[in-house]
This record gives C-alpha cells, sequence and structure tokens, in this order.
C-alpha cells in the first residue's frame, strides 16, 4: 500500500469518526455515507451550528488550520466534498 493510499484510508477512517461524534450518527451510518451521500441540508442532524463544530474539530483532531476564506457551501454538500477538501489540508 502507497502512503497515499494509507494517508487517504486514514482521514477517511478519522473523518467518518469525527462526524459519528459531532453528529451523533453512530458508526454504522458513518460507515454507510458514500462519495455521494449529502451532508448539510440532507443530514437532520448537520445543521449550521454543526458545521462550526465540525470545522473545530476537523482542526483539532487532524492538526489541520483551516482558513475562512477556504470554506463554501460546496465542502459540505456531499460526503466526497468533504473528505476530498480534509485529504487536501491533511496531505497539504
Amino acid at each position: 500500500m502507497t502512503d497515499s493510499v494509507s494517508e487517504t484510508s486514514g482521514v477517511d477512517a478519522a473523518l467518518r469518526a469525527l462526524l459519528a461524534d459531532v453528529l451523533g450518527l453512530g458508526a454504522d451510518r458513518a460507515a454507510a455515507l458514500a462519495d455521494d451521500s449529502g451532508l448539510f441540508g440532507a443530514l437532520p442532524e448537520f445543521d449550521s451550528m454543526a458545521v462550526a463544530t465540525v470545522l473545530t474539530e476537523m482542526e483539532d483532531r487532524l492538526a489541520i488550520l483551516i482558513d475562512d476564506d477556504e470554506i463554501d457551501g460546496e465542502i459540505f454538500e456531499t460526503y466526497g466534498n468533504l473528505l476530498a477538501f480534509v485529504t487536501r489540508k491533511v496531505t497539504g
């Protein structure tokens, strides 16, 4: 396994655990998220308050810094978009 694949797998697992914890989804619902799974507006738990908490937890748990100008609504449309954003920040 290459480093980038293992890094991506680790980011995916960490993001799923983070969403399970912050949104109270539980491990099964978090594991079922696919790239095209809707987040903001699709999951009742993922509201505007949750966005702020998810961002803070991503910074804390993944040791990344997210600038305000990097955030737009597209990032939170789907799980795949959020994972791609987080992966870029981690592997950066």
